[in-house]
């Protein structure tokens, strides 16, 4: 099929990664085609799921461990056909916790023993001698978790990568164009339209007005380099407001950030966040102190009201989103259970589908002239 995909986040440049690879014509249409803007270039790209599903659904689970496993084949694949390496590492995550906040790590430590998902063999409750034999400098604390199967990858050498490999694949990649909507068979740009058997709405909470029961949670993080700092895998710092994060990159490098704010807001990062990430950030490690801003930057998660991803399905389109915090961790799920949809096949859990209809707002661009029928089973939606 010739198809066009709207967003080029992760499961846009993802999508058409694959879908080219499957011989379909793709075209990738976004305001900034680079990806800096997205909240996939934004993320620490952390692949935790021990430590997600402490708070989330137990249904991210299983799925977010499938795809740590997609993830290996896939990037072993996007390096072979770029011939670049890209970041990913599968070493473990440690969760600590200062003296007054024992009682968190306490709670998220029985929190995920409780849970049947979890192996619990894969949750290991550490004291400092194994901390500090799995991270030397990580001698402030006397107590933690270890998660060995959880990781990270090099969102931003990903998301180069992808672009190259769609390049290369024969994929077209349209550059400053602003999305005014997207539906069946045709993505309008202001008065300027584009045809193609299907379109795939991929454009995270810039698909907002095409759905409901849909909001945004922001996100802030900082890229920090810090020359005295060597970590080699993901902290977690339970505070008393939220879990703070450090996801560690090449040369020294750090993402750091905090789970959620319950905010649309894509405004800048406010006083009083950095603050509190960089007081957090000085109270893991005190080689932070000489650390250099790089960045600081906020964006919002694509959401809806259950907090799972779905697809929304219509003849000649399909609306791909809702990723929430777990962009990495399920999105090769997501982007599998697209192919699926494509190929007439259900979707992997926990993704959901879902007829286009009175549960979805449609569209209020012009009628399309244009769309490829995809067959579909109808679902019932939850009001």
């Amino acid at each position: 099929m010739n198809i066009g995909i709207a967003g080029a986040g992760i499961v846009g440049r993802l999508l058409a990664w694959r879908l080219l690879r499957l011989g379909h014509k793709v075209t990738l249409f976004d305001n900034d085609i680079h990806g800096d803007k997205s909240a996939g270039w934004i993320a620490a790209a952390m692949l935790a799921p021990f430590s997600e599903v402490a708070s989330c659904d137990p249904a991210i689970f299983r799925p977010g461990l499938a795809g740590i496993k997609q993830w290996r084949t896939w990037i072993a694949e996007l390096a072979v056909e770029v011939n670049e390496t890209i970041e990913f590492k599968v070493n473990g995550s440690v969760v600590v916790a200062h003296h007054s906040d024992h009682a968190d790590l306490q709670w998220f430590f029985q929190r995920l023993q409780a849970i049947s998902e979890v192996p619990k063999d894969h949750v290991h409750w550490i004291t400092k001698e194994k901390i500090r034999a799995l991270e030397p400098e990580l001698n402030r604390f006397e107590q933690g978790i270890y998660l060995p199967q959880e990781g990270y990858v090099d969102n931003r050498q990903l998301y180069r990568a992808l672009a190259k490999a769609i390049k290369n694949a024969g994929g077209e990649l349209v550059d400053k164009t602003e999305i005014s909507d997207v539906q069946c068979g045709l993505i309008w740009s202001n008065d300027k339209s584009w045809a193609f058997d299907l379109i795939i709405d991929c454009r995270g909470f810039g698909g907002k007005k095409s759905l409901r029961s849909f909001r945004g949670v922001r996100g802030e993080v900082l890229w920090v380099k810090a020359p005295e700092v060597n970590l080699t895998r993901p902290v977690r710092l339970m505070h008393p407001r939220y879990q703070i994060y450090i996801s560690p990159r090449s040369d020294n490098h750090y993402v750091v950030g905090a789970t959620e704010i319950e905010s649309e807001s894509i405004e800048s990062v406010t006083v009083r966040s950095q603050l509190e990430l960089l007081s957090a950030l000085y109270s893991v490690h005190s080689g932070f102190a000489e650390a250099k801003v790089l960045e600081a930057r906020a964006h919002c998660r694509p959401t809806f009201s259950d907090n799972l991803p779905k697809i929304v399905k219509a003849p000649g389109l399909l609306r791909v989103n809702g990723l929430y915090r777990h962009g990495y961790l399920l999105s090769p799920t997501l982007v599998n259970s697209t192919l699926a949809v494509i190929d007439n096949k259900p979707p992997l859990n926990p993704v959901g589908l879902h007829e286009l209809g009175a549960a979805f707002k449609q569209s209020s661009a012009k009628t399309a002239t244009k769309a490829t029928t995809l067959t579909s089973t109808k679902t019932e939606i939850p009001s």
